[in-house]
This record gives C-alpha cells, sequence and structure tokens, in this order.
C-alpha cells in the first residue's frame, strides 16, 4: 500500500506476527525488524523506518552524521550503525546484536538499508526520522561542494541537548502533523 492511501481503519494489530485486529496481511520482512525493535526497546512506543532515498544513499558507505548543521547536532553522539543481513532481524534481541550505543541512540543507520528511529510516541519517531533523513541530505549536497566544516564538539554536544532532550521531537513534529490533517481529512476515518 502506498504511503497516500494510508488511513487509520486500514492498520492492523499483530501479536506475535498474528493479526488481531484490522483486514490487511502483514509485511512479515518489516514484522521481522519491528517486532524485534519493540522487544528489545520496552521503552519504543513507536518504530520508524523507511528506505527513503537519503537515507540509503547515506547508509551505504556506513558512516555516522557529522555535526555540519544545527539539525544534525540532534544525532550527535546519539546514532548508532548496524550492518543489515538476512540475519540480521533474526538476532535483534540479543544485546550483542544491536551497537553499543544504540540503548542511547534511539536512532539507527542501517548499512546499505535506510534509517531507523524509535520514540515515546508515533509523533516523536516521525520527527526524529525525518530529521534524520533531511541531514542525511544536507551531508550528501555539502559534500558535493566540498568538506564540510564541523561544528566543535562541546558546541554540538550544547547543541544537541537543546535540540534534542526531552519532547522536543514530539513538539517538532506538531506543525507537520496538523497539516498532514488538514490535508488528508480521512486519514483518522
Amino acid at each position: 500500500m502506498h504511503f497516500s492511501q494510508i488511513r487509520s481503519s486500514g492498520l492492523v494489530l499483530v501479536n506475535g506476527g498474528e493479526v488481531i485486529e484490522g483486514e490487511h496481511h502483514v509485511n512479515t520482512s518489516a514484522f521481522a525488524i519491528h517486532s524485534r525493535v519493540h522487544a528489545a526497546r520496552p521503552d519504543a512506543v513507536a518504530a520508524a523506518h523507511a528506505h527513503s532515498i537519503h537515507g540509503k544513499a547515506w547508509a551505504s558507505p556506513g558512516r555516522l552524521l557529522d555535526p555540519i548543521t544545527q539539525d544534525s547536532c540532534a544525532f550527535y553522539q546519539n546514532l548508532a550503525r548496524s550492518t543489515i543481513s538476512p540475519a540480521w532481524s533474526t538476532r535483534l534481541p540479543r544485546a550483542t546484536a544491536l551497537p553499543k550505543r544504540w540503548e542511547l541512540a534511539r536512532r539507527l543507520i542501517l548499512r546499505n538499508h535506510g534509517l531507523l528511529t524509535v520514540g515515546t510516541s508515533v509523533d516523536e519517531a516521525a520527527w526524529w526520522f525525518i530529521a534524520m533523513e533531511r541531514s542525511c541530505q544536507a551531508q550528501l549536497l555539502a559534500e558535493s561542494v566540498g568538506r564540510p566544516a564541523m561544528i566543535v564538539h562541546q558546541c554540538a554536544l550544547e547543541t544537541r541537548n537543546q535540540v534534542a532532550g526531552g519532547i522536543n521531537g514530539w513538539f517538532q513534529y506538531q506543525p507537520m502533523g496538523n497539516m498532514i490533517s488538514r490535508q488528508e481529512p480521512g486519514l483518522f476515518d
């Protein structure tokens, strides 16, 4: 189903891969990843994952984002990376399968695959995914014209603490959520 066709009435509730509410089938590969993320991260109310163009491009070299903009500082020393493989999703529950900083990071670059974020709300997980995708785009563009200047360590940490702390992810998503609700009035049918 294309994102533009998704309505709340079309969502499914699953337990162990079995649909207990709703009428659609479950994407088993998506379930394998998301269920194990939730099992490994009980604080995660929501996980956002997609194969976005800039996220996939940035994930291919396996690098973390650099602190080159205020927005990218939200991910400074608050981001982990992992290699995707056929066995990857089945290993997620084991602590050794996740990067050591995953417990702190809540944001993950899946090498050669894409981006994944978690949040204490759907809004928070969505915002950090959108912000990370945009930061990947900004770094790809910046590196296409030269070597970007890095924000110094202490400033990057202070900026991260200001922009990425508390309810900021939820708060930042609200204008976008309101816009989507107005443009798609049938979304919550």
